[in-house]
């Protein structure tokens, strides 16, 4: 496996904490700690990859796999009245941790509309 230089591969050996959302051998989800919103939590590879740009055909059931966790994580965080996902790449898309991973962040019913934060995303 490539070594993972990023705060991210940190949190993946454990070496820095974070609030688990949803772990297994391939994916690790974690709460954001800058949210943008009442819920804000990260899927990540366990593999690393930098950037969406940096996929391959091989990633497919991996990239399949984070994408099929974004529902049912959000509605086990309460968000079941929408959500918002998000995968910034490279620096002019706003990627600050070059780490691949899926932002998924949303308001609790009662919150406000995520239309109304806009400028934060």
């Amino acid at each position: 496996m490539t070594e993972n230089p990023t705060i991210f591969g940190k949190i993946i050996n454990g070496d820095i904490p974070c609030k688990k959302v949803y772990e297994d051998d391939d994916v690790l989800a974690f709460d954001d700690i800058n949210p943008v919103a009442q819920v804000h939590f990260l899927i990540i590879p366990k593999k690393f990859i930098p950037t969406l740009a940096d996929v391959v055909a091989g990633d497919a059931a991996l990239l399949g796999k984070m994408l099929g966790l974004v529902p049912v994580l959000a509605a086990e965080q309460g968000l079941t009245g929408g959500f918002r996902t998000a995968i910034n790449t490279g620096k002019l898309g706003g990627q600050e941790v070059y780490h691949l991973h899926i932002h998924v962040f949303g308001n609790r019913p009662g919150g406000e509309p995520l239309r109304a934060i806009a400028g934060k995303i």
